[in-house]
């Protein structure tokens, strides 16, 4: 437990509080979000996350608790800042490993300078789709369970700012990269379109948000340590 959470003595759940949590692999967001409602238990109390990771995504979550849910939305639409890892020269449904791969390209004539050079092109404003398998509502229902189903849904494009796309590594087929975007950015997409801009094909294997607005996961709570620390002390109800 670092400094930060060494000194914070108490909390005040049910008058508000801003939790920084780092979500595990494999977890959703609702995951988080429950295991932190029943810690709270016997009290009632409100429990929201700002802003949906995937569950094979890690990193920074915030979550809201009592009255600091009514904020949720302002935070939700903070810059936020992921770290990831692509792999280069095969796509998949889903754009992530949730999927197999369902075609495969060749990369042997990919160079370096290509490659950093692709970046360019996407930042500033642009438009993307989300992914089929995504958490995107279209008439009530989400689209991936439109696509788990093998159905046809119709992507909307979306309007989001790239602020910041460099690359960091590059050992083929896996590339390396950090992106700091605006609220509604699909990573997976991003990958996607990026492997299309080399007239190849990419996927995403690896993503973790670094930051949201002014928050970074260096200083987010495991999910359990906190849990720990909710059951250990008294929950202010008043």
């Amino acid at each position: 437990m670092d400094n930060q959470h060494a000194k914070q003595k108490e909390f005040n759940f049910a008058e508000g509080e801003l939790l920084l949590v780092n979500k595990p692999y494999k977890w959703t967001s609702f995951d988080v979000v429950g295991k932190l409602r029943n810690s709270f238990k016997p009290l009632k109390l409100k429990v929201g996350h700002a802003g949906t990771l995937d569950p094979l995504a890690t990193g920074l979550l915030i979550i809201c608790t009592g009255k600091m849910t009514k904020q949720i939305d302002t935070f939700q639409a903070e810059e936020k800042e992921y770290t990831g890892t692509m792999q280069l020269g095969a796509t998949t449904p889903s754009y992530d490993m949730e999927t197999e791969q369902d075609q495969q390209f060749d990369i042997n004539q990919l160079t370096d300078g290509q490659i950093i050079n692709a970046c360019k092109q996407f930042i500033g404003d642009i438009q993307q789709y989300p992914p089929a398998h995504s958490a995107v509502k279209i008439d009530g229902e989400r689209l991936y369970e439109k696509a788990r189903r093998g159905e046809e849904v119709e992507l909307r494009l979306r309007n989001v700012t790239i602020a910041e796309f460099e690359i960091t590594r590059i050992e083929l087929p896996e590339v390396d990269f950090r992106v700091v975007c605006s609220k509604g950015t699909y990573i997976r997409s991003l990958v996607n379109d990026f492997g299309k801009a080399l007239n190849n094909g990419a996927y995403l294997s690896k993503l973790r948000r670094t930051r949201s607005g002014n928050f970074k996961v260096e200083d987010a709570w495991e999910v359990m340590e906190l849990v720990n620390v909710i059951r250990e002390q008294k929950v202010i109800s008043e």
